[in-house]
C-alpha cells in the first residue's frame, strides 16, 4: 500500500460523510461534550450525546459507528458502558474507545478490563495511555507508562510496539497522538506529521478526534477511519494556526477549517509508510 491509495481511500471516506451525514452517537466527559459534537458536525456527521444505559444501547443499536470516551465518570457508567459496548459488538457495529486517565480510580480500570472482551474497533489515545492499555489487556509485558492524569510523558515512537498489539487484538486500528501520530492496523503502520502547536492548548482536541473518528467509522475501515480523522486535523489545525491569534481564537477556526477541508477534499498531506 502506498501514500497515493491510502489518500484516494481518505478522500473517499470524507466525501461519504459528507454525502451521508451519518449518525455517530457518544459518552463522553462532561468537560468536552461541546466541542465533541461540533467536531462531529463540522466534519459532516451528525451527533448524539448520552450516559444512561438504555439510552447508550440503543444508540448502539441505531448506528454504525459510535464514541466512548473514558474522561468523567459517572456512578451509572458500570452498567451504562458494558451495556453500549456489547451492543455494538451484538450488531456488528464499529466502536471507539479513547482510554482517557487509564489508572485512575477502581471503577475507571474495572470497566477498561471489561472492554478487552467487546474489542473496540478503533482505539484513539496518547502514547502513555496506549501503552498502559495493553499492559492492562496483558497484550505486552508489564511496565510503567507515563501516564499523568490525562496528559502523556511517552514519545509517540515508544508506543509502537503496544499500539500494534493492540490492532491485531482487536482486528481493528489504533491512533495514537501526539506531536507526529501514528495509526495502525498491526500491519500497516503509517506516521502522520503536522498538527498545531495550540492543540495541546484547548480542552478536548484529542476527545473530539474520537469522536470524529467514529464519524468515519460509518464510511470505512477502522484503519482508514482513524487515519482520515487523524489527517484530517492535522490539515485544519495547520491552517486553523495560521490564522489564530491565541488557542481562544484558534478553537473556532479549527473548527472552519475541519468543515472547508472535509468540504473540499485532501489533495496532499504528510504521511510515511514506516
Amino acid at each position: 500500500m502506498n501514500k497515493s491509495t491510502l489518500l484516494a481511500e481518505v478522500n473517499s471516506a470524507l466525501e461519504t460523510v459528507r454525502k451521508t451525514n451519518p449518525l455517530a452517537p457518544s459518552i463522553t466527559n462532561t468537560v468536552t461534550i461541546n466541542f465533541v459534537a461540533n467536531a462531529q458536525l463540522a466534519c459532516g456527521g451528525s451527533a448524539a450525546m448520552v450516559y444512561l444505559a438504555d439510552e447508550g444501547e440503543m444508540m448502539a443499536k441505531a448506528s454504525k459507528s459510535m464514541y466512548i470516551n473514558m474522561g468523567t465518570q459517572f456512578t451509572c457508567y458500570p452498567e451504562t458502558l458494558p451495556r453500549t459496548a456489547k451492543a455494538c459488538v451484538e450488531c456488528n457495529n464499529s466502536w471507539v474507545l479513547d482510554p482517557v486517565g487509564i489508572g485512575i480510580g477502581e471503577q475507571r480500570t474495572d470497566l477498561l478490563k471489561k472492554f478487552k472482551e467487546t474489542k473496540p474497533k478503533i482505539i484513539r489515545a496518547n502514547a502513555s495511555e496506549v501503552i498502559a492499555l495493553a499492559s492492562l489487556w496483558e497484550l505486552t509485558e508489564k511496565k510503567e507508562s507515563g501516564v499523568r492524569g490525562v496528559d502523556s510523558t511517552d514519545e509517540v515512537i515508544s508506543a509502537k510496539d503496544a499500539a500494534i498489539a493492540l490492532a491485531k487484538y482487536t482486528g481493528g486500528a489504533v491512533t495514537v497522538s501526539g506531536k507526529v501520530d501514528l495509526v495502525t492496523d498491526g500491519t500497516t503502520n503509517v506516521l502522520c506529521h503536522g498538527g498545531s502547536e495550540y492543540l495541546p492548548m484547548i480542552t478536548g482536541a484529542g476527545c473530539s478526534l474520537g469522536g470524529v473518528c467514529a464519524v468515519y467509522g460509518n464510511a470505512a475501515r477502522p484503519f482508514i477511519a482513524a487515519l482520515t480523522a487523524t489527517v484530517l486535523y492535522n490539515e485544519a489545525s495547520m491552517k486553523a494556526e495560521k490564522k489564530a491569534k491565541g488557542p481562544g481564537t484558534f478553537q473556532p477556526k479549527f473548527l472552519d477549517q475541519l468543515y472547508q477541508i472535509s468540504s473540499k477534499g485532501i489533495k496532499n498531506t504528510n504521511i510515511e509508510i514506516i
